[in-house]
This record gives C-alpha cells, sequence and structure tokens, in this order.
C-alpha cells in the first residue's frame, strides 16, 4: 500500500520553517524536503534557499528526474500546485515537462531578441541603396525604434503601431506617417520570411493614414521666370564654386537633385558627350544605366568645373572634404540665397520646368521627355525602352533645350519689362 502523504498548507510551511529556523541557528546540516504529493516537493536547502521541485518518471526512458519550479514564496503553494498539474498532463499525452518547458523557454528568448530594431537592423544591412535614402530612411526608423523598437515583433499589435503613426499624422505630416508605415511593412514582411512572426499587422493599417492633396515640386514653368531664373543663377556670387556649377548644370540636364550632387567624373565621356549613371529609383530593380546627352553648354560647364576638382571624384566635391559629394541641401539653400522661395522653386524643380516647356513650347514628343527623365516609358507591347533607345533623338532634343536656355537668357537681359525690376530678389 502506498505511503500517503498529508498535504501542505500555507500555514504549515511557515510554521516548520520557523521552527527548523529556531531548532537550527547555526544552519542545516543536511537538506530537508516537505512532500505535497504527486511529486510536488518543498526542498530546504542547507544554504537557507527554499525551492519547489517536481519528480517524475521520464516517459520515454523510464527513468527518474526532478525538475525545479521556482523560489518559495515568489512560488506560492497554489501556483506551484497549478505547475505539478501542468507537468502530469504533459506526461498523460508521453510528453516529457522539461523537455517541452525547455521549448518554450528557447521560443520565449529567441522571441525577446527578436525585437522589432533588431529584426530591422538586419533587415537594411540587406538593402541596396544610395546614400541619400539611407539617411532618409534612418529617420523613419528612428521613430519607429522610439516606441516599438524593444519590443519583440511578434507581440507588435496594429495599435503599438498607429500610435507611432499617429505622431506624424496628428502634426500634419502625412507624408512622413505614410512612410513609417511603409518602412514598418517591409520589416514586418521581412520577419514573416524569417518566421519571426505570423503576418504583416502593418496591412491593417493601410488606407488609414489622412490623405492631402498631392502638391507637386515647386517651379517655375513660365518661360519669363524661368529666364529670370537662369539669369540669376549665372549671376550667383557663391564661395561655394561648385554649387554655382551644379546650378548651372542643373536645368540643362534635368536630373534628380541627389544624382546632380554624386555625379562622378569617371561616368562623363567628354568625348561622346554622355554622362552614364544608374538611377537610384531604379538601381536596385534594374541596374541599368540613364545616360544623359551633354550639350555644348553642359560640356563647357563641366569642363570649367574639372578646373576646381581638386582631384576628387566626384563632379561637385564638398569644399570642407573632397572625398564626399556637395549636401543634398546645397541646391535649395542657393535658391534661397537667390531670393527664391521653397514654395516658388526647389532643386526638384527643374525636372518639371523642363518636362513643362518641352512639350509645351519646343514640342517634342512626350515619350522622349520622359524616357530622359528616367521615368518607366514602356512600348505598345508594355516591354521598358532600351536605355539606348532615341539615343541621337534625345542627344537633338538636349542641344535644343541649352539652345533655348540660352535664348531666354538673352531675351531676358535685353528685356525692358518692368516685372523684373519688380521682382528682382535682393
Amino acid at each position: 500500500m502506498p505511503k500517503q502523504v498529508i498535504s501542505l498548507t500555507d500555514s504549515k510551511i511557515k510554521s516548520f520553517l520557523r521552527e527548523l529556523k529556531l531548532n537550527n541557528p547555526n544552519g542545516l546540516n543536511t537538506d530537508v524536503r516537505l512532500s505535497d504529493g504527486a511529486g510536488l516537493n518543498l526542498l530546504i536547502r542547507k544554504n537557507g534557499s527554499v525551492m519547489w521541485r517536481f519528480d517524475y518518471t521520464r516517459p520515454v526512458t523510464k527513468k527518474r528526474n526532478t525538475m525545479s519550479i521556482g523560489y518559495y514564496p515568489e512560488i506560492t503553494l497554489a501556483k506551484a500546485r497549478d505547475y505539478r498539474e501542468q507537468f502530469r498532463a504533459l506526461l498523460a499525452e508521453g510528453k516529457d515537462p522539461q523537455v517541452e518547458r525547455q521549448g518554450v523557454e528557447e521560443k520565449e528568448r529567441l522571441k525577446q531578441q527578436n525585437t522589432f530594431k533588431a529584426v530591422a537592423e538586419l533587415y537594411k544591412s540587406k538593402q541596396r541603396l544610395a546614400e541619400a535614402t539611407v539617411i532618409r530612411n534612418e529617420r523613419i526608423f528612428e521613430k519607429l525604434y522610439r516606441d516599438i523598437g524593444n519590443l519583440p515583433i511578434a507581440d507588435i499589435t496594429p495599435r503599438d503601431l498607429a500610435k507611432v503613426i499617429e505622431k506624424d499624422e496628428n502634426k500634419g505630416f502625412i507624408e512622413s506617417a505614410m512612410r513609417i508605415r511603409s518602412k514598418a511593412s517591409q520589416v514586418f514582411r521581412f520577419a514573416v520570411k524569417m518566421g519571426l512572426c505570423q503576418r504583416d499587422i502593418a496591412q491593417d493599417l493601410s488606407g488609414t493614414i489622412t490623405q492631402r492633396e498631392k502638391q507637386h515640386y515647386s517651379a517655375l514653368t513660365d518661360p519669363f521666370d524661368f529666364a529670370r531664373l537662369l539669369f540669376d543663377i549665372d549671376n550667383y556670387e557663391s564661395q561655394l564654386v561648385h554649387v554655382k556649377f551644379a546650378l548651372q548644370l542643373a536645368p540643362l540636364v534635368f536630373v534628380r537633385i541627389g544624382e546632380l550632387r554624386a555625379a562622378k567624373w569617371a561616368d562623363i565621356d567628354f568625348d561622346n558627350a554622355t554622362w552614364s549613371y544608374t538611377p537610384s529609383k531604379t538601381s536596385a530593380k534594374t541596374g541599368l544605366s540613364h545616360i544623359v546627352p551633354l550639350s555644348t553648354q553642359a560640356v563647357a560647364i563641366l569642363k570649367e568645373a574639372y578646373n576646381f576638382t581638386n582631384n576628387s571624384i566626384y563632379v561637385f566635391p564638398s569644399r570642407s572634404d573632397k572625398n564626399r559629394p556637395i549636401s543634398n541641401m546645397s541646391i535649395n539653400m542657393a535658391l534661397r540665397r537667390m531670393g527664391y522661395g521653397k514654395e516658388e522653386m526647389t532643386g526638384h524643380g527643374f525636372r518639371a520646368i523642363a518636362r513643362t516647356l518641352l512639350d509645351e513650347v519646343l514640342e517634342f514628343p512626350l515619350e522622349l521627355i520622359e524616357q530622359q527623365l528616367a521615368h518607366q516609358v514602356r512600348d505598345m507591347h508594355g516591354r521598358a525602352y532600351n536605355r539606348t533607345k532615341h539615343l541621337d533623338k534625345r542627344k537633338v532634343m538636349m542641344q535644343r533645350w541649352s539652345d533655348y536656355c540660352d535664348e531666354l537668357k538673352l531675351q531676358f537681359e535685353s528685356s525692358k519689362n518692368i516685372r523684373y525690376d519688380e521682382k528682382k530678389p535682393s
């Protein structure tokens, strides 16, 4: 007949511990065990610690095993009994409680390691992006890290992410709010692929951000206003000589400002009067180069700029460090110094000006213009045009565009229209 065990009570445990301490003022000589039955024991160690343990027979090897549950009184009698019942339920299913617990603990450990920030940093390390894009993205990730960076990615809820987005949305920073959701979505999709979470919770917030009317980059698309701008650029006095060269070249090539400032001499072919580079917006998708035919005016500006290069690989090197290009704000800051507000003209606006006037004034085919803008242009069969498509026609267009810019400046200089005197920047 099995030995009958009298169950423990909280008062019995406390009374026993008091008596044990009273009768052994110098400490115990050996460990003492109190049993609650069904494998649950309270072990009082010689060092004074009191720990719950569970004794059982392993289902596969049939060997006796003991696993710790936790310290008393942090783990109460009631909680210890709950653990015992959980373990006995596992044994009834033929599962080893210790193996199961180790699996749960390992999953929890991995979950705590796989925070949103840790997963995002791993995701970013696998991306190939332009420097300017990396810097812009980093500002978005900093906002995400501030609120959810330390949370296990599998535990983040749509509401957690919504709180991050709303901080910018409520301030009217709609583009930033949308980028926060977009970048978070990229990280969550990566985590799903890696098996670190079940789904992209950012998708739950799709369409929830308050939209506002799309605003295009400011640009002076009126020929007279553009002529005034060209005149002002030629007469702009600045100690930053490379910024002025960039300003003079910008309207003639109308590339993205980030691509202009990062131009390298190795990509300039003076013999064929072309500049070939991979646009940042398509580098990750196609890797194809974009060819910019250089007019005689553009070549002249580049040759003059070369005399001030100081052996830099960049066409427009920074004044403080020849191993870096001018900053991404250089063009816009120069426009501000000339008196053009951000609502009137931006560096990106040269693209809008060229697109408008090449189409409406010079009447070049929109297909040529779009291709020269490095926009994705497709033929009647839906295929993207080859990068050399219509190159000869584009050379003609780019030379005519530069000649037209010169014509505008001459007309402006000879004009006696008081409109300029009224609007001339101080």
